[in-house]
């Protein structure tokens, strides 16, 4: 089966972004967890590390890709629209909207918890944002993967 509709380019393009997306975000809470341990005095050696970012991957990594999911579907098609009134734009709003669609779903998330945040890593605004970095990374590589004319 060929990838020759453009839906199922979409749809792939997508699903590899998201697993981007998710592998940044699920590393990125883990090393900045493993951080905290470290600043209370804990020794973390890299083997622990290492297995506490695969254990992640696959432990929060699916919770992940749904908060994720909850925020880029909005986005990214309010995103594509707007690109079709603007398409030099393009790139740049999926992108933009990939990384602004998860932090508004993990707030929304953060608001809907009994606890004070759902991921302990996005407490903090740099936390959030090194998420949302990696959330962007990947709304550009879906928006260079699925860019009109490939």
């Amino acid at each position: 089966m060929t990838l020759s509709r453009p839906w199922t380019r979409h749809l792939a393009a997508l699903a590899l972004a998201g697993l981007l997306a998710v592998a940044w975000g699920s590393a990125v809470q883990t090393q900045i967890n493993l951080q905290a341990l470290l600043a209370l005095g804990f020794e973390v050696p890299a083997a622990v590390r290492a297995r506490t970012t695969w254990q992640d991957l696959i432990g929060f990594g699916p919770v992940y890709a749904g908060i994720l999911a909850a925020g880029w579907l909005p986005a990214l098609a309010a995103a594509a629209f707007i690109a079709r009134r603007l398409p030099g734009w393009r790139t740049a709003l999926l992108a933009a909207a990939a990384g602004l669609g998860l932090i508004a779903a993990v707030r929304s998330v953060d608001a809907l918890a009994p606890m004070p945040v759902f991921i302990d890593a996005t407490r903090g605004l740099p936390g959030l944002l090194a998420m949302a970095a990696g959330a962007a990374l990947a709304g550009l590589v879906y928006a260079r993967l699925t860019r009109p004319g490939r």
